[in-house]
């Protein structure tokens, strides 16, 4: 059963109708779901599995790792339960007193000999083998969480320990903070940990606290995102952009003023374009690893709100964190027994990573956060507003280029969704998951990202099928060269390895630009090896009704996607194809997408057959979407008036490509500067 919000208050929160007191019914709704797992107040947080294979523990798990599990789920829950207990201490949850259950168990976990301990780090790393990478452990993690939560409820859990028990718990913690981490989001979990240790009157090393704090500094690249190894992605928004502000409250504006300064500056910078990346709805898009957070990606909103000079607007900032809320619990499919399933929405394995456990979604709990905020504060009393989708007329799409990390965000007035376009992104070959989550054309709120179909083929991106050596080859890197007039200039690689010339590497010069509803493709090929069949995948289509027909109009034609989703809407998907292009095909498929188990993806295809002939280089296309019972207009499904090539056989070999729409509007394509502006 979803959540189901009572006695909605449309006057405070015009979108959403949610208060302060539907945020802690919602927390209540998901601890209840976990907690009737839980039989007796000596039990752990665990609850019930369906998939045993990919996640942890499973037949390869190590011994300490299956404590990690027990781990997880306390903290995890955690996250959720310790603003609750805050708010009201003698808080009972299927009938299980909170107080009393967490501060049992948080001892218990690190009390030596207890069957729920969770082994300190010199246990684990007393006989690791010496290696080249550092000895970390899924522990600490959870120890962040944990500390984050003992503040929170210092009067009701902490402060009510004896000397001794609290002397055992900063023993362990300390144990954690100075072992070794992961270089990178992983530092501030040590920095939290030093932090907490060090206002309770503990004394830490400053200089490893020094350590951690100017690396997280060093990784930050500009537009209020820091890189996480390779990647971009939201653990940018839930990790540097939750644990950063909440570290200058407890340590840094006191002890190391500079680097608090810059977080803080880093935070109200993220807070000028971040609600761009919320649709209209407040809904959060499927990109980056462990989408299973889900609605987590709202926490650096209230996260701000922990610096001496927040900036995020509060009433934008709540009706974003409530409309995430109400996308993912106001549906049935997000639980399995009552709680959130390892998916997106429903269970989706294609999106499962190793390093997860079946508690491992209660990370969502960061959303929660907010409830640390009292009552009065403007984050609640504040009327909710829309950003810039209030801003909007008709027709309009605001985009937001984010040269930093390598992202585009275009936001659609007219259907209103936000599109994704990605730059920056490098994964080894073979790392499937890894394309899906980074390595799309672009990324839909209202359209999740479809795992690789049965055919090989790939929904919003390009595949090579080269038959003559009976190879397939996928994009699983995208470089980024920027925008200039309107038009975003990328590169996708296919089976990119680095220790292979780029002239033996298939390539194409990705150029796009928005459109009232989605987006228009003016891309070009570089290819070394031919013959070779190109394919270009629309975004999956989630409804297992669906139905089309064609529609032809001179040079393009036209496949239009009619069929009703999950939440019972009416959708409608077009794709269009214009010069560079040969035929089209719909493929229906099982179990590749997050939102329904049937879905259909329009397929264009192009056939170029010798390696040195002079034949089309430029695939024009374009893909849109809507929602009702309103269909696309002829001018929206062909919304290109005239395409204007330089040479003389209209092939785009060479010169700018100049394409006139209806609208009136003009976009020339030019990837002439393009080489020179690459970057990773």
């Amino acid at each position: 059963m979803h959540f189901e919000p009572k006695d909605l208050d449309y006057e405070l929160s015009p979108y959403t109708g949610l208060t302060r007191k539907h945020w802690i019914d919602a927390g209540k709704y998901i601890l209840e779901g976990v907690f009737k797992h839980v039989k007796t107040m000596d039990d752990p947080v665990l609850v019930p599995r369906y998939e045993t294979e990919i996640t942890y523990p499973n037949s390869h798990t190590p011994a300490w790792k299956v404590q990690a599990e027990y781990y997880e789920g306390l903290a995890r829950s955690f996250f959720i339960a310790a603003p609750l207990i805050s708010i009201d201490p003698d808080l009972e949850i299927a009938g299980k007193n909170m107080r009393k259950y967490y501060k049992d168990h948080i001892l218990r976990s690190c009390t030596p000999g207890d069957d729920q301990y969770v082994l300190s780090y010199s246990d684990m790393n007393k006989d690791a083998e010496p290696s080249f990478m550092l000895h970390t452990y899924q522990q600490t993690v959870e120890t962040c969480a944990m500390v984050i939560g003992l503040e929170t409820t210092k009067s009701e859990i902490w402060d009510t320990y004896t000397k001794e028990e609290r002397d055992l718990i900063a023993s362990f913690l300390s144990d954690y903070a100075k072992g070794d981490t992961v270089p990178q989001n992983w530092r501030l979990f040590n920095m939290l940990d030093l932090a907490f240790l060090h206002m309770a009157g503990y004394e830490i090393d400053k200089g490893v606290m020094r350590e951690h704090a100017q690396a997280i500094l060093s990784y930050y690249t500009g537009d209020g995102w820091y890189r996480d190894g390779h990647s971009f992605d939201y653990y940018s928004a839930w990790a540097f952009q939750v644990y950063a502000p909440i570290w200058c409250r407890w340590y840094g504006y006191d002890n190391e003023p500079y680097i608090a300064s810059e977080f803080e500056k880093n935070s109200n910078e993220l807070m000028k374009t971040y609600d761009r990346l919320f649709d209209e709805n407040g809904f959060v898009t499927m990109w980056g690893r462990s989408n299973i957070y889900r609605n987590a990606a709202t926490a650096p909103f209230a996260a701000n709100f922990n610096l001496k000079h927040p900036s995020a607007n509060p009433g934008l900032a709540r009706r974003i964190a409530s409309g995430a809320l109400l996308q993912f619990f106001g549906r049935d499919d997000i639980l399995y027994e009552g709680s959130p399933v390892i998916g997106f929405y429903g269970p989706f394995t294609p999106m499962v990573q190793s390093y997860s456990c079946a508690e491992s979604p209660l990370w969502l709990g960061k959303a929660f956060l907010c409830l640390e905020l009292p009552e009065d504060h403007p984050f609640w009393q504040a009327k909710e507003e829309n950003g810039v989708w209030d801003e909007m007329r008709k027709g309009e799409v605001r985009e937001t280029v984010l040269n930093g990390p390598g992202l585009s965000i275009a936001d659609f007035h007219d259907n209103g969704t936000m599109i994704l376009r990605t730059g920056k992104v490098l994964k080894r070959i073979g790392d499937d998951n890894g394309r899906w989550c980074y390595a799309k054309l672009s990324y839909n709120s209202r359209y999740p990202w479809e795992s690789d179909l049965s055919s090989g083929l790939s929904a919003a991106s390009y595949v090579l099928k080269e038959s003559d050596i009976e190879k397939t080859e996928q994009m699983n890197s995208i470089l980024w060269s920027g925008e200039r007039d309107g038009v975003l200039y990328r590169r996708a690689l296919f089976g990119f390895d680095s220790s292979t010339e780029w002239h033996w590497t298939s390539m194409i010069d990705l150029a796009d630009f928005p459109v009232s509803n989605g987006l228009v493709r003016a891309d070009k090929l570089r290819l070394f090896h031919k013959p070779v069949d190109i394919y270009l995948g629309s975004y999956g289509f989630p409804c297992p009704d669906a139905t089309y027909h064609v529609e032809k109009r001179e040079n393009a034609e036209a496949v239009i996607l009619k069929g009703r989703g999950s939440d019972g809407k009416t959708r409608h998907m077009a794709m269009t194809v214009y010069s560079g292009w040969g035929d089209w095909s719909v493929q229906k498929s099982t179990g590749t997408n997050p939102d329904t188990k049937e879905s259909f993806v329009i397929f264009a295809h192009a056939l170029r057959e010798k390696v040195f002939a002079y034949e089309p280089y430029i695939l024009i296309s374009q893909v849109i979407t809507k929602e009702g019972d309103e269909g696309f207009s002829e001018d929206e499904i062909f919304s290109i008036a005239e395409i204007k090539y330089k040479d003389k056989e209209q092939c785009g070999g060479y010169g700018p490509v100049e394409i006139k729409l209806k609208s009136g509007d003009e976009k020339v394509v030019d990837f002439s500067l393009m080489e020179g502006r690459l970057s990773l």
